[in-house]
């Protein structure tokens, strides 16, 4: 992450947010029947500078240009990937992450319309047990993640999972075949 004045720093939060990618993924009611009106067209990766774009013009950020920069080369390289909310033509939510074999780190998302960056989740948590993932790494818990069910777990916990996700082939597909 970066700081204020573009330092970067690495974080390794103790305990680690993380969203379960099993039956503990809960989608609300409300939010669940959006999704099913297909209020939005669900793209994947057509924006991905586009997305950490909006990610940081929120009020607080802790994306700096450099991470911009590094984090399109690695979405170049097939690492890094983006789920897009788009309604009428136009981006107005979304989020991006970094996968790796069996891991997916969640970044950042936005919204620029109600449930836009939710219904983005629920489309990236579709698409992870789809490709074989074992771990969605959110670092961090806010109550808008803890509304899906993300936990906190000890580092000792986050460790194995994340040991186990290393060993595991997971496939992001890049199509909009989900």
């Amino acid at each position: 992450m970066a700081d204020e004045f573009g330092n970067i720093y690495w974080f390794d939060p103790d305990p680690r947010a993380i969203i379960p990618l099993d039956e503990r993924f809960h989608v609300p009611k409300r939010l669940a029947r959006t999704v099913r009106r297909g209020v939005f067209e669900i793209r994947i990766n057509t924006a991905f500078r586009a997305v950490m774009e909006a990610c940081v013009a929120r009020d607080e950020t802790w994306i700096s240009d450099e991470f911009i920069e590094v984090y399109t080369e690695l979405h170049r390289m097939g690492f890094a990937h983006s789920v897009e909310s788009w309604l009428d033509g136009e981006l107005v939510g979304g989020l991006y992450g970094v996968a790796l074999r069996g891991l997916f780190a969640g970044e950042s998302m936005f919204s620029h319309h109600r449930d836009a960056s939710k219904v983005a989740l629920v489309h990236l948590v579709e698409r992870l047990r789809a490709g074989g993932f074992t771990l969605l790494d959110t670092q961090f818990i806010t109550s808008h993640l803890a509304k899906f069910g993300a936990i906190e777990i000890p580092r000792d916990k986050y460790l194995l999972l994340l040991s186990e996700a290393m060993s595991t082939w997971a496939e992001f597909s890049p199509q909009n075949d989900l």
